[in-house]
């Protein structure tokens, strides 16, 4: 049931960062609500669904996104695959652990998406980007992280709710 109502929920995601976010720019960098909601998603202890998350939202922005094919979808894999590492060593603070791979992920994301750009052709000037597209980006993704790691951890406490012994 968690891989099923990740579809609903990365389709609402998506269109609201397409439609809302993408409208709100911080310069020329904008919130990524997918990758926020997979990096807290993937540190929730008892979730077992983590891999399928990530290819079902990396696919739908892979397929929404003007970026060449499966570029995001790499990008989120890998910070899924930081937040698992970082759930295993700093799982007594996991909004650290939030913090640091939203952190990680959204410069992997950025810099995996660059580096597709410049084989395609279409280079953007390193600092620049750097300026008016990632830091911005990693302003907003950092301020938004403490509200999807809290409504995430809601949906997973309903997902998997703890067993009560008797």
């Amino acid at each position: 049931m968690a891989t099923l109502i990740a579809i609903p929920i990365f389709i609402g995601l998506a269109i609201f960062q397409s439609t809302v976010v993408s409208r709100i720019p911080l310069l020329h960098g904008t919130a990524d609500l997918v990758l926020l909601a997979l990096v807290a998603w993937a540190l929730q202890e008892r979730v077992k669904t983590h891999w399928q998350w990530s290819i079902i939202g990396g696919l739908l922005i892979s397929i929404l996104s003007a970026m060449p094919f499966g570029v995001l979808l790499i990008g989120y894999l890998m910070a899924t695959v930081i937040a698992l590492i970082l759930r295993r060593r700093i799982w007594k603070v996991p909004i650290l652990a939030m913090f640091t791979t939203v952190f990680l992920g959204t410069l992997l994301v950025h810099a995996l998406s660059m580096a597709a750009l410049w084989l395609v052709g279409n280079p953007q000037p390193f600092l620049e980007a750097i300026d008016i597209i990632i830091l911005p980006s990693l302003i907003l993704n950092l301020l938004l992280a403490i509200p999807m790691f809290i409504l995430i951890s809601d949906l997973a406490k309903w997902l998997y709710p703890e067993e009560i012994e008797v």
